[in-house]
C-alpha cells in the first residue's frame, strides 16, 4: 500500500526559474477528474474486452484492471497476450461524449502565463487528446501531442517511451517538468531529471508508484492553481 501523501503546499520560489519544457498528462489533469470524462473510456475499455473476448462484464472487468496494473495500460496487455489491434482498440474506447467538457478561460489564462514550450503526453491517440483541447479551448498553447501511437504503442511508464518522448522534440530533461495525476508514471521522469508534478486526482489509480521523497518532486490538487502560483513566483523574478 502507498504511503499517505504529503498535502500539496505553494511551489517554493525559485523551484520552476530552470523549466523552458512543461509536459502534460492529458486524462484527469488537462480536465479534472470530476468531469467524468475518462469514465466513459474505462468503461469502453470493459465493453471491448467483454464482446471480444465474450467474457461477463465482471470478469472483463477484472482483467482489464489486472492488465493495467501489470503493462501499464490495458491495451499493451491486449496487444501482448492476445494481439489486439491496438487503432480498433483506440477507437473504440475513444468513441465517447465529450460535451460534459466546456470551455475552460482559467486553464487557458493560466497556460498563457506560463512561459516555456507545452507538450501533452498521454497513453491515449491524439485524435482523442485534440478533441478534448479544443473543447477546452486550450489546443493553442501546445505545440505537440505525443501518445501511445507515437510511442511505438509503449506506455507511461515505460522508460523508452520517455527517451522517445525526448529525441523526437529535442527535449532537455533537466529543463523540463511532467505534470500526471498517476504517481507512478513520474517515476521514468524522475529518473531522466526531469522535475515531477503529481497532481493529486481522486481517482483508482492516482496512487500507483506513489513514494514519499522519491520521484515525486512536487504536488498539486488544482491544476489552474498550480500553474498560477508558478506563473506569479516567475515574474516576481529571485527577489520574490
Amino acid at each position: 500500500m502507498p504511503q499517505a501523501a504529503r498535502p500539496p503546499s505553494p511551489p517554493p520560489s525559485g523551484a520552476f526559474d530552470h523549466v523552458a519544457v512543461w509536459i502534460f498528462d492529458l486524462d484527469n489533469t488537462l480536465y479534472p477528474a470530476s468531469s467524468r470524462l475518462f469514465d466513459q473510456v474505462d468503461r469502453r475499455i470493459g465493453e471491448f474486452i467483454a464482446e471480444t473476448m465474450a467474457l461477463d462484464p465482471a470478469a472483463a472487468r477484472a482483467l482489464q484492471k489486472h492488465y493495467f496494473r501489470t503493462y501499464g495500460t490495458t491495451l499493451r496487455g491486449l496487444m501482448s497476450e492476445h494481439g489486439v489491434d491496438p487503432h480498433h482498440f483506440l477507437d473504440y474506447v475513444h468513441r465517447i461524449d465529450r460535451t460534459a467538457l466546456l470551455p475552460d478561460p482559467a486553464l487557458e489564462a493560466a497556460l498563457a502565463r506560463l512561459a516555456g514550450r507545452k507538450l501533452v503526453f498521454t497513453n491515449g491517440s491524439a485524435d482523442h487528446a485534440e478533441k478534448v483541447m479544443e473543447r477546452l479551448g486550450i489546443a493553442h498553447h501546445f505545440e505537440a501531442v505525443f501518445d501511445v501511437v507515437a510511442a511505438g504503442f509503449l506506455p507511461k511508464p515505460d522508460p523508452a517511451c520517455y527517451r522517445l518522448l525526448l529525441e523526437r522534440h529535442s527535449i532537455a530533461p533537466a529543463a523540463t517538468a511532467m505534470i500526471d495525476d498517476i504517481a507512478r508514471n513520474l517515476e521514468p521522469a524522475a529518473a531522466l531529471g526531469m522535475t515531477t508534478v503529481w497532481l493529486m486526482a481522486e481517482t483508482e489509480f492516482a496512487t500507483l508508484g506513489q513514494k514519499e521523497g522519491a520521484h515525486i518532486h512536487h504536488r498539486a490538487s488544482d491544476l489552474v492553481a498550480f500553474l498560477e502560483a508558478v506563473a506569479a513566483a516567475r515574474a516576481a523574478g529571485p527577489s520574490g
